[in-house]
């Protein structure tokens, strides 16, 4: 891999305030550029907080107007960005708890979250099955929202696509952390992928995020991770196979 900086994102969201919430991802974005960062991911549903019942009057898609200043942002700074939202996709009957990237040169994907939690199936719908697979500054990269991680076949299949990375938005609270931190470090050693966890800094839906956003690098060796909760970037740093990382405090 060329040189690289990828971050995550460790946000809290006001609930269902998606003006507020565009506002403190611009405020990440613009912290992510002055560290040089290429790529910035943002936990799960980061634009609405985890407010199942709620997600119905938060929906966006990633053409809306209250989504131009981000959209903005990734023009100006070059970054592509990430951010975890609820949205209608496809002919699916309920909405999905969706990634959308946001590209340079102005276009979008979307990735739907294809594991659903229990409890999620009565206020959103799953994904369609398999991994797509992008590229930043010539390095490969597949997206992974919560539960997803929890499948070792999703790993799997995002191996399977030739990424180098597997980029994962999650809610992860104190009593889960252990185990699901301990999941990704071993789909790092097991595919040899270099794995990213965005995780929330604060309470969300209920839940006590545990924050504590980390990267493992290919092979399993953990590189960095934020010490707990909070407003915090992350940023892993690949430079001719050697990754570092460091942790920069956002205020919003």
């Amino acid at each position: 891999m060329t040189s690289l900086r990828i971050a995550a994102a460790q946000s809290t969201s006001v609930a269902g305030d998606i003006a507020t919430n565009v506002l403190i991802h611009t405020r990440f974005i613009t912290a992510a550029h002055q560290a040089g960062v290429d790529l910035l991911v943002f936990p799960e549903l980061s634009l609405s907080g985890y407010e199942l019942p709620r997600l119905s009057d938060c929906l966006v898609q990633p053409d809306d107007l209250c989504l131009a200043p981000i959209r903005e942002l990734v023009r100006q700074t070059r970054i592509t960005v990430v951010v975890g939202a609820p949205l209608l996709h496809g002919n699916k009957p309920a909405p999905s708890i969706a990634a959308i990237t946001f590209f340079p040169d102005g276009t979008s994907s979307v990735y739907c979250k294809q594991h659903l939690h229990p409890g999620e199936a009565q206020y959103v719908a799953p994904g369609d099955t398999g991994c797509q697979r992008h590229e930043v500054r010539d390095t490969s990269y597949a997206l992974a929202i919560c539960a997803d991680t929890s499948h070792p076949s999703h790993a799997h299949a995002a191996a399977a696509t030739g990424a180098a990375l597997y980029l994962a938005g999650v809610l992860v609270s104190e009593a889960g952390y252990a185990a699901d931190s301990a999941q990704l470090a071993q789909y790092a050693q097991q595919f040899n992928i270099g794995v990213l966890m965005v995780n929330h800094g604060g309470p969300s839906g209920g839940y006590l995020a545990a924050g504590q956003s980390a990267f493992w690098a290919p092979g399993g060796q953990p590189v960095v991770a934020v010490p707990g909760t909070g407003n915090a970037l992350l940023i892993a740093e690949n430079d001719a196979g050697h990754w570092r990382g460091e942790v920069h405090t956002v205020t919003t």
